[in-house]
């Protein structure tokens, strides 16, 4: 076995990668609300003293979401009513009733072009788009109310793996964690009921706080497509994560931690 072959040295390489691309976006990100070049170096000298006085990071990210919920808090009516709740959200399959409110969200262009490739902008093509062989959407509910959409694309059973995509539209459901409940619902179906092997995911730019939530959940770095899509007349990168059933089932699967 070669050192390149060694399965440590493949780790470290992932994370030397996914240390890059946070490093990358944190500095994006301080250009975007802009921070001068002299003030970027400012604040890594301000990181170091932090990493300093507190003695290094503790790293606390495989075991979050779990302290939170679990498998067993799952309330699974999909046998008897296709629904899936934790907490107060809830998954269950798209109705076509909900297309216009859909089409609306859609409309604000923070929204739209956060998705590669777009959704199509009307009822008629949307419609139709979800309801393809390989694609499978959900309605998500926060009590009774329709806050968004999450679901499957690229729908491979031969191999057992999808693409997961999520949209929270409704502005005031932002910031309330709605979405990780939905997407936790939404691995549930895929790992539980489903049987799938891996969900994969998309995500415009190098996004730190969307890196350090998919990682959360389990998510690894597998690649970056480096000015892969063009949106609004700017080539912006694709990072693609993705996640295994092993190791989301290591997770939060009660049943396993109880054994």
């Amino acid at each position: 076995m070669t050192e390149q072959d060694d399965p440590s040295t493949v780790i470290n390489q992932r994370q030397e990668q996914m240390l890059r691309l946070v490093a990358k976006g944190f500095y994006n990100e301080l250009i975007n609300y802009g921070v001068t070049i002299n003030e970027v170096l400012a604040v890594a000298g301000h990181l170091l003293d932090n990493v300093m006085q507190k003695g290094g990071l503790t790293d606390k990210q495989a075991d979050y979401y779990n302290r939170l919920f679990t498998t067993r808090d799952v309330q699974d009516d999909w046998a008897t009513a296709q629904r899936l709740t934790v907490q107060q959200v809830s998954i269950s399959p798209l109705e076509l009733s909900h297309i216009p409110q859909i089409v609306a969200w859609l409309r604000e262009p923070a929204i739209r072009d956060s998705f590669y490739p777009r959704f199509p902008d009307s009822g008629e093509e949307l419609a139709r788009y979800v309801q393809a062989s390989t694609r499978c959407y959900f309605s998500i509910f926060h009590q009774q109310d329709l806050v968004g959409i999450i679901g499957a694309e690229q729908i491979d059973r031969e191999s057992a793996k999808l693409e997961m995509r999520k949209l929270v539209g409704d502005p005031r459901m932002h910031g309330k964690g709605i979405g990780k409940l939905a997407t936790f619902l939404f691995l549930y179906h895929a790992f539980v009921i489903q049987k799938f092997r891996k969900v994969f995911i998309y995500s415009m730019d190098i996004n730190v706080r969307n890196l350090n939530l998919n990682g959360r959940f389990g998510f690894e770095l597998e690649g970056v497509f480096f000015e892969n899509a063009c949106i609004q007349n700017t080539w912006r990168d694709v990072v693609r994560m993705s996640l295994s059933a092993p190791v989301w089932l290591e997770l939060f699967a009660q049943e396993l931690k109880d054994a």
